[in-house]
């Protein structure tokens, strides 16, 4: 049980950082992120034409910060924690969110993804947790239902 809970205290400080990483290169580049107008509108992925895809880490980071039993199904196309065109779980978001501005570059926004998710699998390298890469409403799906 020590050891797991060690994993588990290793795995949200690394991605805290990671994430803490994503939010330093979005200051530094003010002119290739955009400026976010917090709409909401692209947390409603059909209606924007896009998807979020998130990994094992994230989820697992967000499951302790929330709570494992407050994990929201995603039962249609809008984000669950989009609460009246804000994100209720703003601290905890997923690193798509962080780096996905409707405004931005998207050159910028992929090779900003590619290095994250390059850090999230050596992270689940480095703690032997499994790796997976999947959309939003699957992986809330999943892991609401257990």
């Amino acid at each position: 049980m020590v050891a797991e809970s060690n994993a588990d205290a290793r795995l949200l400080t690394k991605v805290a950082g990671i994430y803490r990483w994503l939010d330093a290169q979005i200051r530094q580049n003010p002119d290739l992120t955009g400026v976010c107008d917090a709409c909401g509108r692209c947390c409603d992925f059909d209606v924007f034409d896009h998807r979020l895809f998130v990994t094992t880490p994230e989820l697992l980071y967000l499951a302790a910060n929330l709570n494992a039993e407050n994990i929201e199904p995603m039962p249609t196309a809008r984000c669950p924690y989009n609460i009246s065109g804000k994100c209720s779980i703003y601290e905890y978001r997923f690193a798509g969110c962080r780096i996905f501005c409707c405004k931005s570059v998207p050159d910028f926004q992929s090779a900003l993804s590619e290095s994250a998710v390059k850090k999230f699998k050596t992270l689940c390298t480095r703690l032997e947790i499994p790796y997976r890469y999947t959309d939003l409403a699957t992986a809330l799906n999943d892991f609401a239902a257990g």
